[in-house]
């Protein structure tokens, strides 16, 4: 038997990502979003309101980074989506973590977070909140890679759990993708 919820936002895993933009001063600012993914080939898409600071700096910039929040980084990833860049400017230094510029694109890299997606502003829907981003490079700390790819059991992405508001480490692997199936043909 099924239990009905009715719709919610809810969907597992949902990733922890973490927004890098600057300000029209190249002031770096993040926050947490939870509602996001890859949407196409070398897209991603947030939902994002419009009265965020983050939205606001993207929208000018038309860069962000998209790095996703890991094991080690819990409590500075959960602050960053509580507190609003326009009440506390020093909110990433309050946060413990330090930022680097992007190579590719005009938006900060948060060095305590191993992995990030570096994006241009595609488009922005202001009726849906929807960010469309094309990702022009992803880079990753040596530190969680194995044999030059990323290795989740070094790295250590969290996940939001939104009917128990918790985060969570991602589980152990338990199959082969394009490969496991094989076994039903």
């Amino acid at each position: 038997m099924r239990t009905n919820f009715g719709p919610k936002t809810a969907l597992y895993p949902m990733p922890v990502l973490i927004i890098g933009s600057y300000d029209e001063t190249g002031t770096p600012n993040a926050m947490n979003a939870a509602w996001g993914g890859i949407v196409d080939t070398g897209l991603i898409g947030i939902c994002l309101s419009e009265d965020h600071r983050t939205t606001k700096n993207i929208l000018k910039t038309k860069a962000f980074t998209v790095s996703m929040a890991d094991a080690d980084n819990v409590i500075p990833a959960d602050y960053v989506g509580l507190v609003s860049g326009d009440k506390e400017p020093k909110k990433l230094e309050k946060a413990g973590w330090s930022c680097t510029k992007s190579e590719f694109v005009n938006a900060p890299l948060i060095e305590e977070l191993p992995m990030a997606l570096e994006c241009e502003l595609v488009s922005y829907d202001t009726e849906l909140g929807l960010m469309i981003g094309k990702i022009v490079n992803i880079c990753a700390d040596e530190k969680i890679l194995t044999e030059g790819k990323i290795d989740l059991t070094k790295f250590r992405p969290i996940t939001y759990d939104s009917f128990g508001h918790g985060y969570y480490t991602l589980g152990e692997k338990v199959g082969n993708a394009f490969s496991d199936g094989n076994q039903l043909k």
